[in-house]
């Protein structure tokens, strides 16, 4: 067959492109609530992407800066089990974050979502960089404390859905058996970090492990996610660095024996989608004016830990005012180099960033966005996209109306689903216990 595409969508009701909100058509009114989210997810799933993806942020603080875009309205367990209802075939991927959570709570939250949707499940594992002092933490661990602690963690958590075999279940009315109890195994595990007996207390999930995923481009991030995910995540916003990245990433699956074809990469794109090129530049300008520039110093002062209350919007940020450190992450360096290399302004990041977050930004009809990711598809940059929606609810509609058929046209994006759970429909494999 074809290699094709896998598309997913990360599910942002405020829309993706900081303030779209603002849009007079918008339905901000409805954010935290169920229906807005249940239409985008059922749009999502008629145009017959993958999944949707949740993010999630377990603390206030970019809230409090007065930035709605990326928060934590919607909690992703609760969230994907009500989505679970009102869908089908299409994936629900949710982040649970190692640095807070115990692996036993996440082994029974995410195999009962897998159970309630009929193995649809996914999750996200992401370390955190922020939050701790909601959860009794004083500091921010160092990138290799949080991975540490996420190796264990996963581990743990595979235990668990594991420590129910297969074919337990007979469901014996005449002999009053439902299972067979010699199939629960405790896993007995005695770590650095966490002592869990077992067994986990439901049947193992559908898909045996829900769909692990993960998102973060530094070095720790890579060999984490070469390790243990099936999908990965990334912000490459240039097609030469997006390359490097996804060979270096095979390269690491397959020195963890793993097939690299079986991995899946993703480099995240903020489409802003019209029927002709005019359209969609009139809605790029409109979101760019939705901008507040103070409001926007504030967040990326936050954001990037930068004092820039003296900069101007018209000046360059000087060098010095950021660090070379690679423990600030992957994304603190993509802005870092568009002040310093490509010498924007501080007005021009903080829009580059209110529109962008890092990954690519395209503007354009759906034939000349088709084009863009088949070339990066076509030249090995990626396995496909997460596609972003700039505005909602209608940036999500031209996503699904427009660009996705043309890729289906064009021979890149399946038609319909392959099967009913998410690993039938990415081809992977279920793992044995």
């Amino acid at each position: 067959m074809t290699r094709q595409m896998a598309l997913t969508t990360f599910i942002l009701p405020a829309g993706y492109h900081r303030d779209s909100w603002r849009r007079e058509t918008s339905r901000a009114e409805e954010l935290a609530s169920l229906p807005l989210m249940a239409d985008l997810a059922k749009k999502a799933e008629q145009a017959k992407l993958h999944a949707v993806f949740l993010g999630d942020c377990v603390h206030a603080n970019s809230t409090m800066r007065g930035d709605i875009m990326m928060n934590g309205f919607y909690e992703p367990i609760s969230t994907l089990s009500a989505l679970a209802a009102v869908t089908q075939q299409i994936g629900l991927i949710g982040t649970m974050s190692t640095s807070f959570t115990e692996p036993y709570n996440v082994a029974r939250q995410m195999a009962g979502v897998d159970h309630m949707s009929g193995g649809r499940a996914g999750w996200n594992i992401v370390t955190s960089r922020d939050g701790f002092a909601n959860f009794g933490g004083s500091g921010v661990p160092d990138p290799e404390e949080r991975y540490d602690r996420a190796e264990e963690h996963v581990t743990v958590v595979k235990k668990l859905w594991d420590s129910w075999r297969d074919g337990i279940i007979h469901v014996d009315r005449k002999s009053g058996r439902w299972l067979d109890t010699d199939g629960l195994n405790p896993i007995d595990h005695e770590g650095k970090r966490f002592s869990v007996q077992g067994p986990i207390n439901m049947p193992r999930p559908p898909q045996g492990h829900p769909v692990l995923v993960q998102a973060g481009s530094s070095t720790t991030g890579m060999a984490f996610g070469s390790k243990h995910a099936d999908i990965i995540y990334t912000a490459q916003p240039q097609l030469d660095g997006a390359r490097n990245f996804y060979r270096q990433v095979k390269e690491q699956v397959a020195g963890h024996g793993r097939d690299p074809e079986a991995v899946t990469v993703l480099p995240g794109i903020v489409p802003v989608i019209g029927r002709t090129e005019k359209e969609a530049q009139e809605i790029a300008q409109e979101l760019g004016n939705f901008v507040d520039l103070d409001a926007g110093r504030v967040q990326l002062a936050g954001d990037l830990k930068l004092e820039i209350d003296d900069i101007g919007f018209d000046e360059k940020i000087p060098a010095d005012r950021f660090s070379e450190d690679p423990k600030l992450g992957s994304r603190y360096h993509i802005f870092r180099r568009k002040a310093v290399e490509q010498g924007m302004t501080l007005g021009e990041l903080i829009v580059d960033r209110a529109r962008s977050t890092g990954h690519v930004w395209f503007v354009g009809t759906a034939k000349q966005a088709a084009d863009v990711m088949i070339e990066w598809f076509d030249s090995h940059a990626c396995d496909g996209f997460n596609l972003n929606a700039p505005h909602v609810p209608e940036g999500m509609e031209a996503i699904c109306d427009l660009l996705v058929p043309e890729l289906q046209e064009r021979g890149y994006f399946h038609a319909d689903y392959r099967g009913n759970t998410l690993r039938e429909n990415l081809g992977l494999n279920r793992p044995q216990a």
